[in-house]
């Protein structure tokens, strides 16, 4: 890969509540690069957090939300290229009287295998969504990118931002 490290580590946070209770909604955060320079942003690492689900008698209820290099229309999963990174909490009430079990599933917040970096975005932002299921209050998630800006050379830069864009 040729890019250079321009900048020591950054930390990017973010919060986003749904328009409306189970309303899939979206926010572009801009990284405000020099694509002049051919600048891209490394990620190192994201934490993603959710607003429980509402726990309800007899009904599923869940809260997602996705951080992602390009816009989408949904939840984004870890099977598309552009999504960097999805957490899901689920409450399995359906057929129960009470208020059911809940679940945590979770990109894992910081990956802890021998990489040098999760995510690569060569375009001047990415984007947060939540959409909750089944609920009667809207959710929301907060969160954190965490990566340093680099500098790639003209090949790498071009092959990153076609991928990106062709990919949405």
């Amino acid at each position: 890969m040729g890019f250079k490290k321009t900048s020591d580590l950054i930390a990017v946070s973010f919060g986003l509540n749904e328009s409306a209770p189970n309303t899939y909604t979206q926010q572009e955060i801009a990284l405000q690069l020099d694509v002049l320079n051919n600048e891209i942003f490394v990620v190192l690492a994201v934490d993603i957090n959710l607003l429980p689900p509402d726990a309800l008698a007899g009904v599923d209820t869940s809260t997602a939300g996705s951080v992602t290099a390009t816009s989408q229309t949904a939840i984004g999963n870890l099977d598309a290229s552009n999504t960097i990174a999805t957490a899901r909490d689920f409450i399995m009430a359906g057929g129960f009287v009470d208020s059911g079990v809940s679940f945590s599933r979770t990109a894992m917040e910081s990956y802890t295998g021998d990489v040098d970096y999760i995510a690569l975005i060569a375009t001047n932002n990415f984007f947060v969504s939540v959409q909750g299921l089944n609920n009667l209050v809207p959710k929301a998630t907060t969160g954190r990118v965490w990566g340093y800006r680099a500098r790639a050379d003209a090949s790498t830069y071009a092959a990153l931002v076609q991928s990106e864009v062709l990919s949405a």
